[in-house]
């Protein structure tokens, strides 16, 4: 001690060693440390790093206290530090060895239900997460505070061995800025600690987007007998449901069926023709002829039992259209060839 009770000055150089020295007694007898690297600058150099640091400097409780633990984790003092749901366990090198604990407390489960409800839709990652390249919004309302990831100074409860009468000692401070660097390295921790489940964003990624209820406009569905007389294909039968077949059909065609029939005489029409104009046109009477072939479908339900008879005879009038079908589709393309 000087004249003034001050401890004599000590260079960070000699810190260092005694730091190093520390640490190499602990593991003689066995202890599995984690230390903080010393470093020099700035102690955190991530997004969720500077976060934690920025977000403790916010406070007025500890703005005056924790400058004190900057220079002891640049020096390396802080030799082991382990996180675990809830809790910190440390050991800074000061004077002597001392013993660090601090609690914090887990995210109130309305808190992170209401985190988890307005970043829905906008974490599509746990990696950008973690990295921290969400927009700045999702980003912002995650470290916003009070009310979001990091914990406010009543949720934060410390301890140390020291005999240093202070409410925060300087060996607590830095165990709080080597949270910060430890970020860092493993940026999934902070989730650890505030005991919540970042896979929980993830979930509610697609919670923001409503459901779609409405299914394909007619306007948009082919009929069915069409093309199955057209290309030759077995088409399923699919009669309207009894509540459909119990409303009585209206005597008029509904609005836009004639522009309807058009755009499917067309479609048709560029898949025989392969897309040609001329030929477009010319096969327009071919396109006419099989929908008069086409069998108008029964707004009635079917009947439930028939013969076997009247069904060999339903099958051979089909087989029947579809060969006519084609011979006049293809005579007319071969008159078109002729010419």
């Amino acid at each position: 001690m000087s004249f003034y009770f001050w401890k004599p000055y000590v260079s960070a150089a000699e810190r260092r060693k005694k730091a190093q020295k520390a640490a190499a007694r602990v593991k003689k007898t066995g202890g599995d440390l984690s230390p903080i690297t010393g470093c020099r600058g700035a102690i955190a150099r991530t997004f969720w790093g500077k976060a934690w640091c920025e977000s403790l400097e916010r406070y007025s409780d500890y703005a005056n206290r924790l400058p004190r633990g900057r220079t002891y984790v640049r020096n390396g003092s802080v030799i082991d530090l382990k996180i675990t749901e809830g809790e910190v366990q440390a050991r800074v090198v000061g004077s002597s060895l001392y013993k660090v604990s601090v609690t914090i407390v887990a995210v109130p489960k309305k808190q992170w239900r209401s985190i988890s409800d307005d970043c829905a839709g906008s974490i599509d990652s746990l990696v950008e997460l973690l990295q921290g390249k969400l927009s700045k919004a999702v980003m912002q309302r995650i470290c916003m505070p009070n009310t979001g990831l990091f914990p406010a100074p009543k949720e934060i409860e410390f301890s140390c061995s020291c005999p240093d009468w202070a409410v925060m000692c300087k060996h607590v401070a830095a165990v709080l800025y080597g949270v910060g660097a430890r970020l860092d390295e493993r940026p999934e921790l902070i989730f650890t600690l505030r005991g919540v489940d970042a896979k929980e964003l993830i979930t509610q990624a697609g919670a923001g987007f409503p459901k779609s209820k409405s299914g394909p406009t007619a306007r948009k569905v082919l009929d069915d007998g069409l093309l199955a007389e057209v290309f030759g294909i077995e088409m399923a039968i699919s009669f309207p449901a009894a509540k459909a077949a119990a409303t009585p059909q209206s005597s008029t065609a509904p609005k836009g069926t004639k522009r309807l029939d058009t755009a499917a005489d067309t479609r048709i029409r560029r898949v025989l023709t392969g897309g040609k104009t001329d030929a477009i046109k010319k096969t327009g009477a071919a396109v006419k002829l099989v929908k008069a072939k086409v069998p108008a479908q029964s707004s009635t339900s079917p009947p439930k039992s028939t013969t076997r008879k009247a069904k060999a005879g339903s099958a051979t009038t089909v087989q029947e259209r579809k060969a006519a079908s084609r011979r006049q589709v293809s005579g007319q393309l071969a008159k078109k060839k002729s010419r």
